[in-house]
């Protein structure tokens, strides 16, 4: 496996809150996927949770050596969780050409908060395709 670039971010739960409380359906709408609204609205604290899917994004942008380019929007960055909790990413768009253009096949990625920050770390990878 390759390591193609890493990206970090940390966020605060409560800078999130203020855009949901001030732009309510137009800003999660425009920010999330419906999987991840129906993710974070079922969490007990799902504040923590749209703040972990932001830094989230933010990370893999970082990790992809992007930024928030013409091209990508944030919805082009989705977190799904497996069965047993882990977050994986799912890119689409022009996040995903980013990372075809980097050469990644996958972006891992670590999420984790608390009740005033979320913070995530993304890892954008070439899996070795020799067998």
């Amino acid at each position: 496996m390759d390591i193609l670039g890493i990206g970090t971010d940390i966020t605060e739960c409560l800078r999130i809150a203020r855009m949901i409380e001030r732009h309510a359906d137009l800003f999660i709408n425009r920010v999330y996927t419906p999987d991840e609204i129906s993710y974070c609205q079922n969490r007990k604290q799902a504040t923590q949770h749209f703040t972990g899917r932001w830094a989230a994004k933010e990370a893999v942008l970082k990790a992809l050596g992007t930024g928030w380019r013409r091209g990508i929007s944030w919805r082009d960055i989705e977190v799904r969780n497996e069965p047993g909790g882990r977050p994986v990413i799912v890119l689409r768009g022009g996040a995903k050409q980013a990372a075809d253009a980097l050469g990644a096949d996958e972006v891992l990625i670590s999420i984790s908060h608390c009740r005033t920050h979320a913070t995530a770390y993304a890892v954008a990878v070439r899996r070795d395709r020799r067998e």
